[in-house]
């Protein structure tokens, strides 16, 4: 595979991931775990049919016990974190909070050998924060209590993607099939706890059944898969730009479908969560030059 194609594979994952949270809203009134257990087992499905059709099983016999408790911690941690939020919270205000990933991602790198924090990764942070801090307010400027534990969630989302995503890029080798096995491993531990801790519900009609079917098809399948390729062969640095469209773009989504409205404060607290991420980037695209599959956005 070409650069160009592993790059445009990339690209895709972005795309997948800006209908997680419209989705995730038809889905309901399924919880959690069993979304989670739902999606996850479709994506994994998938990915078998993709291992067994190519390489077969001893591509994944090969990849260590460790690298599969590491990916599964990654997928079943974050997902956990942003179905429940979804569930607490508004959906918009929680997407942007949660797709703060991509500025944290840009934030860790700093702390990883031959990295440094510039000015302009700080003045990044401080608009993507301001951005948040928007959010978090109410038409009368005071923090919404009953919002504040599906906010809290989904600022642990991602903080958990931005720590899977930059300790991920030390596994380079590890063969892209490896995610079958995260994504069926985070749906057998989404079954446990939802059967321990969840009423069981299940989709409503043929909508909330399809939205089940095509979030476990893209942005809960075969989105980790075509990430996972852009990152390892294709332009790192372009793919971590392209990653800040994501809140707009999910956002946007929402407002189409009628299931949120295009308040100015939304839409500035869009711009500045966004514009913080890509300044962020900026400064890490000058500072870094491109070394491969270890250089970081």
């Amino acid at each position: 595979m070409t650069r160009a194609r592993a790059t445009l594979t990339g690209l895709t994952a972005i795309a997948m991931w800006s209908s997680l949270s419209l989705l995730t809203l038809l889905s309901s009134p399924v919880p959690p775990f069993l979304l989670n257990t739902l999606c996850f087992g479709v994506g994994g499905a998938i990915g078998l049919i993709w291992v067994l059709a190519g390489p077969g099983w001893r591509v994944l016999r090969a990849v260590p016990v460790g690298v599969y408790v590491f990916g599964t911690a990654g997928l079943f941690g974050y997902h956990a974190l942003y179905f429940s939020a979804l569930r607490l919270a508004p959906l918009a205000e929680t997407g942007l909070i949660a797709y703060l990933w991509p500025l944290f991602i840009v934030l860790l790198s700093g702390a990883l050998p031959g990295e440094r924090l510039r000015a302009l990764h700080i003045v990044g942070a401080g608009l993507a924060f301001a951005g948040a801090a928007l959010i978090l307010l109410d038409d009368r400027g005071s923090v919404t209590a009953q919002a504040l534990p599906g906010l809290g969630l989904a600022f642990l989302c991602a903080m958990t993607w931005a720590a899977y995503s930059v300790a991920s890029r030390r596994l380079g080798s590890v063969p892209t099939e490896a995610v079958t096995v995260y994504c069926l491993a985070t749906a057998a531990l989404s079954l446990i706890l939802h059967l321990l801790v969840e009423e069981p519900s299940l989709p409503l009609g043929a909508v909330g059944w399809l939205s089940v079917l095509a979030l476990g098809i893209g942005p809960v399948g075969l989105a980790f898969f075509t990430w996972d390729i852009g990152m390892k062969r294709g332009d790192i640095q372009l793919l971590g730009v392209a990653s800040y469209a994501a809140p707009l773009l999910s956002t946007l989504a929402l407002v189409v479908a009628g299931l949120a409205q295009a308040t100015p404060t939304l839409i500035l607290s869009a711009g500045l969560v966004t514009g913080g991420a890509a300044l962020a980037a900026r400064a890490s695209l000058r500072a870094t030059p491109a070394r491969g599959a270890k250089s970081l956005p």
